[in-house]
């Protein structure tokens, strides 16, 4: 199986995974013709950059001449842009009010304070569109069928998330950030990047997403910002220490729709990695994410380990008849293992021993059930380290039909392999043959099949 390895130990946003598609072999002709026929007025420019001593692929869209930035320097921009806001109206004559940074704007705008005479400023991090009207965009792009869904549901998480922290519904959201050019380039970039990859799988690593503060459209946020830290729910996070916001929400929202499950560094034979580069270089922290493609490895098969529970009772006046029963009520309400052993106990009373394996937390449930059921005055309970082969299921034919066989191996190797004991019950009662004839010929055809 094919896998792409996202390492995020330095975050990840949407401009960072576009440099590490391109260097992991993504042609930078087809996001760049990507983007032209998007028709919004982008353009990419791509370059080397050295980030803390790794060379890695730097990725920035430009908009009517001007690249883009990280937020907080964007909306530092937006409030000197503000304060300065009152004088020029003063000197053009007019009196508007300056918009407000709502999330219900039911139309679109950009703020453009000038005197006759000026040029407005460049505001194409500032458009607000609403969730459909980004559905619209994607689904005119010429891309595929495949990236028109992954794209739109980057989106859908985006949405999803600023719904949820402004509790309104997702339909009336109106993006601040995500709503503009460049990001509207990353996430469709992101999707026809990662789609030409091929590959079956994302993994992605644990996310470190920075600390401190930053600036949003209402306001200084700790870091996660809180549509970031929606959108990573379920995710394993942490913070290096670094004071910058190193998770931007399309950068979440990608992995999230990607990343199929998080772990460490999965058992893969490499064939290429990529480094995608953000837009500040720390002194000790690399400020790039790494995009590994490979073939995942198979795993070797061996032998788990796990804490479960024991209960031990000692019974001496219990009917064997209701014996038999308990032991049947006990697997089925979980059980892993139920047996007894004869003992002898005081008064030279013969008696058994009942012992019940189980999962912890399955134990007070199991104890009750033994107490209801048996004689007992008391149950003994512990833990105990239970170690396990590796076991898988496998059918053979027979003459009278099919049996299926419990295989155990370790390390690759079959040690252990037995018909299942119901399937040949079934069919010696089925055909009146014997039940250890059945067993013979289901081991014999498992044998002749070769041991997998």
């Amino acid at each position: 199986m094919r896998i792409a390895y996202l390492e995020c130990f330095s975050g990840i946003s949407g401009d960072m995974f576009l440099g590490a598609l391109v260097d992991a072999g993504v042609s930078p002709r087809l996001l760049e013709d990507t983007v032209a026929a998007l028709g919004l007025g982008a353009k990419l420019e791509i370059s080397r950059v050295v980030r803390s001593g790794i060379s890695a692929t730097k990725v920035d869209v430009w908009v009517e001449g001007e690249k883009d930035m990280p937020r907080e320097e964007y909306w530092a921009k937006q409030s000197a842009a503000h304060a300065a806001a009152p004088a020029l109206i003063e000197a053009s004559g007019h009196h508007e009010h300056p918009h407000e940074h709502g999330h219900s704007h039911s139309h679109e705008h950009t703020h453009s304070h000038t005197s006759p005479g000026e040029h407005a400023p460049h505001t194409h991090g500032h458009t607000h569109r609403g969730l459909n009207e980004i559905r619209k965009i994607i689904s005119a792009a010429p891309i595929s069928d495949h990236a028109k869904k992954t794209a739109t549901s980057v989106f859908e998480a985006l949405g999803a998330a600023e719904a949820k922290i402004h509790d309104v519904p997702v339909e009336e959201i109106h993006f601040h950030e995500v709503g503009a050019v460049d990001a509207i380039v990353d996430i469709v970039c992101a999707a026809v990047g990662a789609e030409v990859l091929a590959v079956d799988e994302f993994i992605c690593s644990a996310l470190n997403v920075g600390g401190g503060t930053v600036q949003c459209a209402h306001g200084t946020f700790p870091i996660p910002a809180p549509a970031t830290l929606e959108l990573l729910r379920e995710a394993p996070v942490y913070s290096s220490g670094v004071q910058a916001e190193l998770v931007t929400p399309t950068g979440a929202a990608i992995v999230k729709t990607l990343a199929r499950r998080f772990e460490a560094f999965p058992p893969m034979q490499v064939e290429r990695a990529g480094y995608g580069a953000g837009s500040r270089d720390f002194e000790h922290n690399p400020n790039v994410v790494r995009l590994v493609i490979g073939e995942a490895a198979k795993p070797l098969d061996k032998v788990n380990s796990e804490t479960i529970s024991v209960l031990e009772a000692n019974i001496d006046d219990l009917n064997p008849q209701v014996f038999g029963y308990v032991l049947d009520r006990l697997l089925q309400e979980g059980a892993l293992d139920v047996f007894g052993v004869p003992v002898q106990m005081k008064k030279n009373r013969p008696g058994t021993l009942l012992t019940v394996l189980c999962q912890s937390a399955d134990a007070i449930k199991l104890t009750q059930l033994i107490f209801a059921e048996t004689t007992t005055l008391g149950v003994r309970q512990r833990q105990e380290v239970r170690q396990t082969l590796a076991r898988r299921w496998e059918n053979v034919r027979t003459q009278w039909g099919e049996v299926r066989i419990k295989i155990a191996s370790m390390n690759g190797t079959v040690t252990n392999y037995a018909p299942e004991y119901e399937d040949c019950r079934r069919i010696a009662a089925e055909h009146h043959v014997p039940l250890k004839t059945v067993m013979q010929e289901a081991t014999r055809a498992y044998a002749v099949g070769g041991q997998k």
